[in-house]
C-alpha cells in the first residue's frame, strides 16, 4: 500500500511542479491544426473508397 501512496504523491508532484502546460492560445492553435488534419485525412480516405468502389463496380458490372 505504501508503494501506491508514494506513486500517487510523486505523480502529483511531477504534474504540479515539473510539467510545463501549454498556453491557451497555443492549445487552441494545436487543436485547430489537429481538426484540419483529421478532416483532410477523412477526405482522402473517402476519395480512395469512392474510387475503389467505382473500379470494383466497373469490373464486376454491378
Amino acid at each position: 500500500m505504501e508503494k501506491i501512496s508514494l506513486y500517487i504523491r510523486e505523480s502529483y508532484n511531477e504534474l504540479v511542479h515539473k510539467v510545463t502546460w501549454p498556453s491557451w492560445s497555443s492549445l487552441q492553435s494545436s487543436t485547430i491544426l489537429v481538426i484540419i488534419g483529421s478532416a483532410i485525412m477523412a477526405l482522402i480516405i473517402f476519395g480512395m473508397d469512392a474510387i475503389s468502389k467505382t473500379i470494383t463496380n466497373f469490373i464486376y458490372g454491378l
